[in-house]
């Protein structure tokens, strides 16, 4: 019996290797494109990044962080 959706006669087997062969590399090219697309991004931002004068770069840090209240005081029995 000639299954009329086989035309390269693969089987039962070889059709689902190659279907799932073909799945595994179409994910691959989708985490290819988002891979590529990250690397994209981040090497944009660091190209606009040297375009910038080198005074820009020592720039004092936006946040004050003296005011944030992040500093912990020792209490009096653990200092040396």
């Amino acid at each position: 019996m000639v299954d009329e959706n086989d035309p390269l006669r693969m089987g039962a087997r070889g059709q689902m290797t190659a279907n799932i062969t073909w799945l595994m590399l179409k994910g691959a090219g989708y985490a290819a494109i988002v891979v590529f697309s990250i690397w994209l991004f981040i090497a944009v931002f660091a190209f606009i990044g040297r375009l910038l004068p080198p005074e820009s770069r020592d720039t004092p840090d936006p946040v004050n962080r003296d005011r944030l209240g992040l500093v912990v005081e020792m209490p009096e029995t653990l200092k040396v």
